[in-house]
């Protein structure tokens, strides 16, 4: 799996490879009246943790969602127990 995107079955059969982290990027827009975060808990790919995307975006920025510095997106994903040695599957709850 070198790619960037692979199909639901290829994620099926690369779920006991130890090296695979996955990932619930899920957002939604405020008025949408979705919490991504409670979606998460109700339900979600065995395996996978979530990221939240305003707690880790650049908050010194005026705009919203800016990509963090390195630094602490390394601190980010370290927390959620991924390293650069991962194999890294994202997904969303918006099919994006």
């Amino acid at each position: 799996m070198s790619r960037a995107l692979i199909s639901a079955e290829e994620l099926v059969s690369a779920l006991d490879n130890p090296s695979l982290k996955i990932i619930d990027a899920s957002w939604h827009m405020p008025a949408s009246g979705r919490d991504a975060a409670k979606e998460f808990l109700q339900g979600h790919i065995p395996g996978a943790v979530f990221f939240d995307l305003d707690k880790h975006s650049d908050h010194s920025s005026s705009l919203p969602h800016m990509l963090p510095t390195p630094e602490a997106f390394a601190e980010a994903v370290g927390e959620l127990g991924i390293s650069s040695d991962d194999l890294v599957v994202v997904y969303d709850s918006a099919g994006l």
